[in-house]
């Protein structure tokens, strides 16, 4: 009884000590990251407090070895369960450590300031290496617990021969995966694209609002999500709209009749794009683009801060300036000409087939709008 009440006090000794040794060096890290430039280590010390208290108490309790009392069959099995207890705590700090560098890391880039290249780029980068290397810690971490298993042990050497066959086996079944994950890893190194990049993808217009390890997450513009996979962005083209700058050129198309006046439209358009909000002062043209054979067709440039910016003054200026055509110059609206001439034998006083033509003014332009 005596030797029970020892091993529980050098348990619980063991145990107390590794709790005061874990809290001295978290205040010593704590002290040593209260500064602002050392944000990443406040946060990742911050965060495995949990983690790592739970793990250095296991520890300390299986330095102690309680089970040197126990029966064998009793004690292999409290070992081997400390052994996956340890690997899973591992694991875990190993987690929140990498969540709470990435998080520490995209804190300093704010992705809702107006130039925000830099950020999506930081945000990007973080995000898709750190769900790899989770992914990473997750297979080790599998693995590791596997091999805690003797049944496991002892079939190493089937295994282990068999293993080319199986590698073959595997990487076709999962060849369309790993070529994702490996996708990944490429546009994490070559950026063609960030997050909230905006893209033309599948003939789609949207925003990239999510990269996993193996797709993409498109958000459409009317609130759909498009699904991706990593190989699709490197195997076919796509639209990037924000590679290296947000601010983006609006085309808007007429089509009008010869007669239109085209000064008093550049003034217009003029007028109406420095009135507008949406407008970012460095482009703003009016051209004929084509000579139809009833109507000219008419094109305005006009620049923007952003696509959804460029987007919503397009339709302004459009709206506007037909609305200046109906009012300032109706004549100048797209229309069909036809001329009507003499019907043969009128000069000698004969009739046309089907009768006298009905009463009308001069002959001259029928025009239909």
């Amino acid at each position: 009884m005596f030797g029970l009440f020892a091993e529980l006090g050098i348990v619980a000794g063991a145990i107390a000590l590794a709790v005061v040794i874990h809290w001295l060096v978290y205040r010593f890290v704590r002290r040593l990251a209260d500064k602002p430039e050392t944000q990443v280590a406040d946060e990742v010390a911050r965060r495995m407090r949990g983690p790592t208290l739970i793990l250095v108490v296991v520890l300390a309790f299986r330095l102690t070895r309680p089970t040197r009392n126990l029966p064998p069959e009793l004690a292999e099995g409290v070992q081997q369960a400390m052994s996956i207890a340890i690997i899973v705590l591992i694991g875990w700090t190993l987690i929140v450590m990498i969540g709470a560098v990435s998080k520490a890391l995209t804190r300093r880039y704010d992705m809702g300031v107006a130039d925000n290249l830099r950020a999506r780029r930081v945000h990007t980068q973080v995000r898709v290496i750190a769900r790899i290397l989770i992914a990473l810690v997750l297979i080790l971490m599998g693995s590791s617990i596997l091999m805690t298993f003797p049944g496991v042990r002892q079939v190493g050497a089937s295994v282990l021969a068999s293993a080319g066959l199986a590698g073959l086996i595997v990487g076709f079944a999962a060849r369309s995966s790993i070529a994702n994950f490996i996708a990944g890893v490429q546009v994490a190194l070559a950026e063609p694209f960030r997050l909230d990049d905006v893209v033309i993808i599948a003939g789609e217009w949207g925003r990239i609002e999510e990269i996993t390890t193996t797709y993409v997450v498109v958000r459409i513009w009317d609130e759909r999500r498009l699904i991706v996979p990593f190989s699709h962005f490197l195997d076919e083209p796509f639209q990037n709209w924000t590679r290296t700058r947000a601010d983006i050129i609006g085309s808007v198309f007429w089509h009008v009749d010869y007669t239109v006046p085209l000064d008093d439209l550049r003034a217009e358009l003029k007028r109406i794009t420095e009135a507008s909000p949406k407008f970012d002062g460095r482009v703003c043209v009016l051209q004929v683009t084509d000579a139809r054979p009833t109507t000219l067709e008419i094109r305005a440039l006009v620049s923007a801060r952003n696509s959804g910016d460029a987007w919503d003054l397009r339709c302004e200026v459009r709206e506007k300036i037909i609305a200046y055509i109906q009012r300032e110059h109706p004549g100048a609206l797209p229309k069909f000409r036809t001329l009507a001439e003499d019907a043969p034998g009128r000069d000698k006083g004969e009739l046309p087939p089907g009768g006298p033509p009905p009463a009308a003014g001069p002959i001259g332009d029928q025009i239909s709008r």
